[in-house]
């Protein structure tokens, strides 16, 4: 089943495609059936009662560190994003005003969905709740080290687009084995498959449960592969990955 967060008539909804539309789940309004132009998309991830660890790699498809002119790592290279960051699908992505490479990277979210302390890498996907698109885009100006990006580079407000829905893990038999495709403006820009992952979902989950606990609701945003490309304001960002969704987003010059 496909789960969105909404906002619509003034309040956050929860909510399930169906045939087309959104079938919102709860409150008063359930039963309820709005268009997918009606409301507005939030990203599809209920409120956890702490806060939310979002995780991401960097450089796990080998085929986009060549493109970086970086070795594939040995072992995950993972970074911290803050919550705050993240917006829903048909949302606004700001670009820094003096900055003159922005780029998208179109990657599987995997969230979390039980306590995962230890887990062996053939338990792994019983503790997936499902999966999202998620955007991470980055800004190459600020970057030091792709081994350590530092804030300005991957921690913007605005800057990790997410949704549109959050997919059931049993309806996804196998998460390596998904096409992801972006497109700006229409036009391809990059195409890939997740079972080019360095390291695929089940030994990321063994690697990071093994000296942290991941809580329900935890992210885990599993790189791109190459085909990255510069977005300017007023660019139409569409990153997609099969039987997942079709993230869309636009590029706007943010405010001083």
């Amino acid at each position: 089943m496909k789960h969105a967060r909404i906002d619509w008539s003034g309040a956050i909804q929860q909510a399930v495609e169906s045939d087309g539309q959104l079938l919102i789940t709860q409150g008063p309004h359930k039963g309820r059936r709005v268009g997918f132009d009606e409301v507005v998309w939030l990203p599809p991830l209920a409120p956890v009662p702490q806060a939310r660890t979002v995780i991401a790699l960097g450089l796990n498809y080998a085929d986009h560190a060549k493109e970086l002119a970086f070795k594939a790592p040995e072992e995950p290279l993972a970074f911290m994003k803050g919550e705050a960051s993240l917006i829903g699908h048909k949302a606004f992505t700001q670009r820094p005003a003096d900055v003159k490479y922005m780029h998208y990277e179109c990657e599987l979210a995997v969230v979390i969905g039980r306590t995962a302390r230890r887990v062996k890498k053939a338990d792994a996907y019983d503790y997936i709740a499902g999966y999202t698109v998620a955007n991470d885009y980055a800004i190459r100006d600020y970057l030091e080290n792709w081994y350590r990006p530092n804030l300005r580079v991957k921690n913007r407000d605005t800057c990790t687009p997410i949704g549109p829905w959050l997919v059931d893990a049993a309806d996804v038999p196998n998460p390596m084995a998904l096409k992801l495709q972006t497109t700006v403006n229409g036009q391809v820009t990059q195409s890939g498959n997740t079972a080019d992952m360095v390291f695929d979902v089940p030994t990321l989950i063994e690697y990071f449960s093994s000296f942290m606990t991941l809580q329900p609701g935890d992210l885990i945003l599993t790189g791109t592969p190459d085909g990255i490309v510069n977005v300017n304001p007023g660019d139409v960002v569409v990153t997609e990955i099969e039987s997942i969704g079709a993230l869309t987003n636009t590029i706007v010059k943010a405010q001083p």
